[in-house]
């Protein structure tokens, strides 16, 4: 693949960047949201809606645009999405009002669909286990983003408060519109699927119990980490005592230990199947959201112990969340996007409900415990699903 060629398909630096800022902006201001609700007058849970919200938003934006990445293509699809979100950024940085600055989250939140796009895309150029090793090689390096977000944001907010990870946002969409527009040769063979010729392959889809055992892990196994963001920066703050600053350093780990699993993932994926990745990674979070549930259990549970454990639950994600993503998508590859859409649409539709429940449980007696035991739940349910794929593979004899 040329780099900056149009008339070839995208660059993996492009497809890294493209998904990337998608989780910068989810997290760039995490470390701010106490200070940004003292700034705006409002309660705590009235900004961790930039979260919970956000994520509501952005479940029906990747529903929607994973259709029409299929019937026009990812690349106009993928510039029309970062042209909208830079618009956005600009609109949240000089909000007056709380309600405002929610309004322009909620219109950001159609960057998220780059991630939905950037898999989909991969999925056109390779097939199953290769795009699942190939998923994990670019959200190895989209990884990166989010590891430094929370640091930076943490960094900035104390030098010069909550508008300049706006501006950041605003000065990334402005860059990724160039990189996209330059890079990014369509992968939709064929000029696309017309929109009569998807609903008649749904059912198809829509039945296989084999797609439903994918997503339902996945959006499991990435639910522990969403809930982990709506109750971890208050925790970090009131239980921990700890700084923004600290928070962001802290904030970083889930990322590396991400970044460690989508490397593993990318070099075994093929060679071992997607299956037995799914498995191993989610075996490995729940065990380690396990450990740290029980030193909660025994008030033993610091900062350190805390945080370490989300990062193992990290490489836990990274092993098992490219694998999921292709194994769903390699149902119907024609319906690759609409696959990745509907799956992420789970993925965060669940993610939005647990952060905000996490939010509202852990905010009434500022509970590490109670934060613990909500990701543990929903890692353990990403295991049950997997064993139900791998059931009904032998049930199959496929």
């Amino acid at each position: 693949m040329a780099f900056f060629n149009r008339s070839t398909p995208p660059h993996i630096v492009t497809l890294v960047l493209s998904t990337g800022i998608a989780a910068l902006s989810l997290n760039i201001f995490l470390p701010s949201l106490p200070g940004m609700a003292r700034h705006f007058g409002v309660d705590y849970g009235v900004m961790q809606l930039t979260i919970s919200a956000y994520l509501a938003m952005s479940a029906l934006a990747q529903f929607l645009i994973g259709p029409i990445s299929d019937r026009y293509g990812r690349r106009p699809v993928t510039l029309v999405v970062v042209a909208i979100f830079t618009l956005a950024s600009v609109a949240a940085l000089f909000a007056p009002t709380a309600q405002t600055f929610l309004a322009a989250r909620f219109v950001q939140a159609v960057v998220a669909t780059t991630f939905v796009i950037s898999r989909a895309a991969v999925r056109d150029m390779f097939p199953g286990p290769e795009a699942a090793s190939r998923i994990g090689y670019v959200t190895m390096g989209m990884s990166l983003v989010p590891m430094i977000g929370p640091v930076v944001g943490g960094v900035l907010d104390a030098a010069f408060g909550w508008q300049a990870n706006m501006i950041v946002l605003a000065a990334s969409g402005v860059g990724l519109f160039w990189l996209v527009w330059g890079d990014m040769g369509e992968t939709v063979a064929g000029g696309g699927l017309g929109f009569r010729a998807q609903l008649n392959a749904y059912p198809v889809l829509f039945r296989s119990q084999r797609f439903w055992g994918y997503a339902l892990s996945a959006a499991s196994a990435a639910g522990l980490f969403y809930a982990y963001l709506g109750g971890a920066p208050l925790v970090g703050e009131k239980a921990f005592g700890l700084s923004p600053v600290e928070i962001g350093y802290y904030f970083a780990l889930p990322s590396v230990g991400y970044l460690i699993g989508n490397w593993v993932s990318g070099r075994f994926a093929t060679r071992l199947g997607m299956d037995k990745m799914v498995l191993a990674g989610t075996a490995l979070a729940t065990a380690a959201l396990a450990l740290a549930l029980i030193a909660a259990l025994s008030d033993g549970l610091g900062p350190l112990f805390f945080f370490t454990t989300v990062a193992i639950t990290g490489i836990g994600n990274g092993l098992a969340l490219p694998s999921a993503n292709a194994g769903m998508m390699s149902v119907r590859p024609e319906l690759a996007g609409t696959a990745s859409g509907l799956g992420a649409t789970l993925s965060i539709g669940c993610g939005a409900a647990l952060s905000s429940l996490t939010a509202h449980f852990v905010g009434l007696e500022v509970s590490v415990l109670r934060l613990v035991a909500i990701m543990f739940a929903s890692s353990l349910v990403s295991v049950l699903m997997m064993l139900w794929v791998l059931h009904r593979r032998r049930a199959l004899g496929i």
